[in-house]
């Protein structure tokens, strides 16, 4: 699948560093993206998918293997990538436009004003996040249909869901994150994560190698203390003490025991009685 000494490579890949360092980390990526699509069942033969391309290093990352995967005949489906220019001053709007037509990517671009929305409806002082994101995923979603897309594509990384589950878990209430595969609501529409297995590090040292032209997103001003930063500090706390922590709490995110859990909802604990089959014991490691 990814010989190295092949000539035939995706022209998204064309410019590559040839060194041992880069061909291991590309490798890892485009291995951790088949597994995800594999497990989670993402792909239906003869789909269309909406990619979607904010020109931040995960959408550069997500949108290069896809489309290698495509290349080597991994992933039987259409790609249509796609940004949404949502109105920010100072976006560079040519950039992605260029981009893609030099790489012979397949795509749309859409503008429309949703900055001024959230500008106009949030309280100054409150984060602009959440309202911002449901504006671009209803337009996602109608992009979508009409393009005959039957999956809306991002980019989210493992990182992004750990800090989602921690989130939810300290904001939230409930043990809850970003899932892999899931139906939007409509019911019409899948969208999918096929970065899920890929650490937040690696999308970062793929696409400054690759040298891709990143659009920051801090079009919209500074917005210091917002509950995502605060979790990947602590996050960053912890995998500074115990390298390798994050991939241990991700993990644990696929590996649920609803009997040692305490929702009734996922597990019959009235129902639980004696001479039965017992619950597996409890397994947390002695930490004296």
């Amino acid at each position: 699948m990814l010989d190295d000494d092949s000539d035939d490579i995706h022209p998204l890949f064309h410019g590559a560093p040839g060194s041992t360092e880069f061909k291991k980390l590309r490798k890892r990526i485009v291995r951790q993206t088949r597994e995800a699509i594999e497990q989670y069942g993402m792909i239906e033969r003869g789909a269309k998918w909406l990619v979607c391309l904010s020109g931040g290093k995960d959408s550069y990352t997500l949108l290069a293997v896809l489309h290698e995967l495509q290349w080597r005949g991994l992933l039987p489906v259409e790609l249509l990538a796609c940004n949404l220019d949502q109105g920010q001053p100072g976006f560079p709007a040519t950039v992605l436009p260029e981009f893609l037509e030099k790489m012979g990517v397949p795509h749309r671009i859409e503008y429309q004003d949703t900055y001024s929305v959230v500008m106009d409806k949030v309280p100054q002082g409150r984060t602009y996040c959440a309202l911002c994101s449901r504006l671009r995923r209803g337009n996602l979603y109608r992009i979508a249909r009409e393009e005959g897309c039957s999956a809306v594509v991002l980019g989210h990384h493992r990182d992004d869901i750990l800090e989602t589950f921690f989130m939810n878990l300290f904001h939230g209430g409930r043990l809850a994150t970003m899932p892999p595969k899931l139906v939007n609501e409509e019911g019409d529409l899948f969208l999918y994560r096929p970065l899920a297995h890929v650490a937040e590090a690696d999308c970062e040292k793929f696409a400054q190698s690759m040298n891709y032209p990143i659009i920051p997103c801090d079009l919209c001003g500074s917005q210091d203390g917002l509950q995502r930063q605060q979790v990947k500090q602590i996050l960053d706390g912890w995998e500074r003490n115990s390298p390798g922590r994050r991939q241990v709490m991700f993990r644990a995110l696929m590996n649920a025991r609803p009997s040692h859990l305490l929702d009734p909802k996922l597990f019959d604990f009235a129902g639980l009685s004696l001479g039965g089959k017992p619950a597996e014991e409890d397994s947390i490691p002695n930490l004296r």
